[in-house]
């Protein structure tokens, strides 16, 4: 369903859509966001409002600001972490942020705690690092899939007949979760080809305590190596019409066989994920 576009919301708003199938998380604020961006607030005014609005124990952490306030030189993670003010400028990258900011404040918090302990050990000179790199990529184009073991053993191996075709009934037990606010964007206007940075946590998911548990299993010892999985998303059973013809997997330079050198641990079994 495509939001209507009054003649006062900003140009950078139009290709804004809501009830999309990987939206669910965002579900609770979409009427605000689309009553603000009506009256012409940026993105700065409507994630202050919106955080205003929300129970004060599930407030994020930060403000948001101007990302003109951004000191000259100063790295945009560590100013978060030590002003609690999120830069942030009128355009869509920055406003699916600020929402993962107001969704699910604990991970971002936790993703931020980490990469500025890394700025404050090595500076910003350079390369960031596997760490910061690690958690940059996550917060840019990961996702989080809790799934019944098959599903997530299949993911692994890039056994995509498997994943997608000889398990898509258990897809119904999964629950994905699209965490990146850049990779939230080009799921706008998305290809055939967008890949997600997939985390597997073990267990069911958790539901009401899905921020907390994700903010848990962010760790600095394990999260360096980039532990995650490569999945094109519109092969997700539901999420695009063109998949339910299964000739759509056939397509090679999507759906990448693993070579070999690939990662391929065993995965704990895990209790399949309840929604």
């Amino acid at each position: 369903m495509t939001d209507p576009a009054p003649a006062s919301r900003p140009d950078w708003a139009a290709t804004l859509q809501w009830g999309l199938p990987w939206q669910w998380h965002l579900t609770a604020c979409a009427p605000m966001v689309s009553q603000s961006l009506a009256r012409g607030r940026g993105v700065v005014e409507l994630a202050n409002q919106i955080a205003q609005q929300l129970p004060e124990p599930t407030r994020p952490g930060v403000r948001f600001t101007a990302q003109s306030n951004l000191p000259p030189g100063q790295a945009y993670e560590a100013f978060i972490f030590q002003t609690r003010l999120c830069p942030s400028r009128d355009n869509l990258h920055d406003l699916f942020n600020a929402l993962t900011w107001l969704v699910l404040p604990r991970t971002k918090a936790r993703l931020n705690a980490l990469q500025a302990g890394e700025i404050e050990r090595c500076g910003v000179v350079g390369r960031r690092g596997p760490l910061r790199d690690a958690l940059t990529l996550f917060d840019e184009n990961g996702a989080v899939l809790w799934a019944p073991p098959a599903l997530s053993q299949a993911l692994v191996e890039r056994d995509w007949r498997r994943l997608f075709i000889e398990h898509r009934a258990l897809w119904a037990q999964a629950r994905l979760l699209v965490f990146g606010h850049a990779l939230q964007e080009k799921l706008l206007q998305p290809r055939k080809a967008l890949t997600a940075h997939v985390y597997l946590p073990q267990g069911q998911w958790p539901c009401l305590q899905m921020d907390e548990a994700l903010a848990q299993e962010v760790q600095a010892s394990s999260w360096s190596e980039k532990p995650y999985w490569p999945l094109p998303l519109l092969g997700v059973p539901g999420w695009y019409l063109p998949n339910e013809n299964f000739s759509f997997y056939d397509d090679a330079s999507v759906f990448r066989p693993a070579d070999g050198k690939a990662r391929k641990p065993q995965l704990e079994k895990a209790r399949p994920a309840s929604i």
